[in-house]
């Protein structure tokens, strides 16, 4: 096969993204640059033998999301880029003594974690490549084999030089394996219940993400009442660090919904078997199950993750209470800002809503205008409250996750109205069982905000999404869609003055906010030069990669941010 077949735009884009990690990591992350890099190796080695398979591919195995390549080199290294960055700024914050070094032992903690993940994922993908595959490639499966190899290596010398006994050193690889075997399951349980609906990239992507949230969040439990597991003393010694009461609060509300479907399912089980409840689709039925349903609902809501909030964190009123008094706390900031937004979404909504049924305006133009309301929203909140924009965050979060259960389940009598409404705004990536599009730029400017709390040196990192996201994507699309002419590919439709744009907006922003937020509490340390890579080569992957945009970008550029 030619050469250009195998070096794609997409993983030269991603090449570069990781070797300038490497690139700046200090000595003394050694071992987790050097993992980062095997972990590279591995991922592309495992996408070019998937994409090159001439006998069943991989996808097909799997029921990826049509139209999609597989995404495994960009969705294996995402996640493993970003901790290693946030470990490269966590140490500038040790040696200027910001922070303690418990904070980077269980950042350090937290990479391994992420990277296990990936690679466990990455290893069952081969076994089922090879073992799905006629014809077996010798070069990429020595090449597979060698890099796992050598990662196990690596990740137990480097917890044998930093730990004081081999029963620690036991533990860790345990507690990463642990949380390997469960990337593994998970990843088959997403893609085999929303078949169509993601690539395996993007699959891999949420997998190890909920496998970090859903660890972290065991281990913090673990550690704060004392847990009677094996690896009890591991998870206290590098979990135990103080979190505040709105991350608890964001943590308890989105595994709680995200948990809540198997829940009603299982009370819907035992409803049926004691004869209260029926599976026939009948209308009296369906207003049986959605009463239990909602019931359900109230009862985690209000009694389940309240007391696991509590269980973790010493509030001293219900974690409820607790929110309403954050927010009249500075009443008149905040209920401003809140007044504000719901004004700003229900013109945006109500106006683009009603073009979307009677305009004939393409469907991603119009859907980029709810980045630019996602700018107008969140740049004056993340300037002037950043602590409530975090909650505000969370709360928005919640209620999609909620809105899109009750549209599955089509819950009465809301679910076939949200169904609709949610309709007029898909596109090609979106499925009937499955919208994606609005949680993808929700978490797309929620999560560099979120990463950034605690230490933050660099100015324009929580600003990652909203500037990648809201400013130059929605350019790129704009000024593609009217004005492209030169195409980066054949095949594709991104064009070139299209990513031009997108990235002298940014660019262009980014020399607007500066000045601004010197005025603010932000003390500037910006690297122009850094910027301006950062910023081209999200912009160049906005270009070349055919998974969702939304998901990877803003993490991309947030990694380089931080650097």
């Amino acid at each position: 096969m030619a050469a250009s077949s195998f070096l794609t735009g997409e993983r030269a884009v991603v090449a570069l993204f990781i070797g300038w990690i490497v690139f700046s990591t200090p000595h003394s992350l050694l071992f987790e640059s050097l993992s980062l890099s095997l972990l590279s190796l591995l991922a592309l080695s495992v996408e070019i033998s998937v994409d090159a398979s001439s006998s069943i591919p991989l996808s097909h195995f799997f029921n990826t999301r049509p139209g999609a390549s597989s995404g495994i080199f960009l969705g294996a290294v995402t996640l493993p880029g970003l901790m290693v960055s946030k470990l490269v700024q966590m140490s500038r914050a040790v040696s200027l003594n910001h922070v303690g070094s418990e904070e980077l032992e269980n950042l350090q903690l937290l990479y391994w974690v992420t990277s296990a993940s990936c690679y466990t994922v990455l290893a069952y993908l081969c076994f089922i490549f090879y073992h799905q595959s006629d014809s077996k490639n010798c070069v990429t499966s020595r090449c597979s084999l060698t890099c796992i190899a050598l990662y196990f290596g690596v990740c137990c010398v480097s917890f044998a030089v930093k730990s004081h006994g081999g029963w620690y050193t036991a533990a860790i690889l345990l507690w990463l394996f642990s949380h390997g075997f469960a990337a593994v399951k998970l990843i088959q349980n997403i893609l085999h219940t929303f078949p169509a609906c993601a690539s395996i990239g993007e699959a891999l992507l949420v997998t190890v993400g909920l496998v970090i949230y859903f660890g972290d969040m065991l281990a913090g439990t673990a550690a704060k009442s004392h847990g009677y597991f094996t690896a009890s003393k591991v998870v206290s010694i590098s979990y135990g660090i103080q979190r505040s009461e709105v991350s608890v609060i964001i943590q308890g509300l989105i595994i709680g919904l995200l948990l809540f479907p198997m829940l009603f399912k299982y009370v819907l089980q035992i409803l049926e078997r004691v004869g209260l409840a029926s599976s026939r689709d009948s209308a009296d039925n369906h207003i049986r199950r959605s009463f239990v349903f909602y019931i359900s609902l109230a009862c985690v809501l209000i009694i389940a993750i309240p007391s696991w909030m509590q269980l973790v964190q010493d509030f001293h009123v219900h974690p409820f209470l607790w929110v309403l008094d954050f927010v009249l706390s500075e009443p008149l900031k905040r209920l401003s800002l809140c007044i504000y937004w719901l004004v700003v979404i229900y013109v945006s909504v109500i106006r683009f809503y009603n073009i979307s049924k009677s305009s004939k305006i393409e469907r991603i133009l119009l859907r980029k205008y709810y980045h630019l309301m996602a700018v107008s929203m969140f740049v004056p909140a993340l300037i002037f409250q950043p602590k409530f924009l975090d909650l505000a965050f969370g709360a928005a979060l919640a209620v999609f996750l909620m809105l899109e259960i009750i549209r599955i389940w089509r819950i009465w009598p809301l679910g076939q109205l949200v169904h609709q409404f949610m309709n007029a705004f898909t596109d090609h990536r979106d499925t009937d069982l499955l919208v994606v599009s609005h949680f993808s730029l929700l978490l797309g400017c929620a999560l560099p905000i979120w990463l950034s709390s605690g230490f933050n040196d660099r100015p324009l990192a929580p600003f990652a999404g909203i500037l990648s996201l809201g400013i130059g994507d929605t350019m790129a699309s704009v000024v593609g869609y009217k004005y492209g002419v030169l195409r980066w590919s054949k095949t594709g439709k991104k064009t070139i003055e299209g990513t031009a744009a997108g990235i002298t907006s940014v660019l262009a922003a980014c020399s607007i906010l500066l000045p601004l937020l010197a005025t603010t509490r932000y003390i500037l340390a910006q690297n122009w030069f850094s910027l301006l890579f950062a910023v081209t080569i999200s912009g160049l992957l906005e270009a070349y990669t055919a998974q969702l945009d939304n998901a990877f970008i803003p993490l991309v550029f947030y990694s380089l941010l931080c650097l």
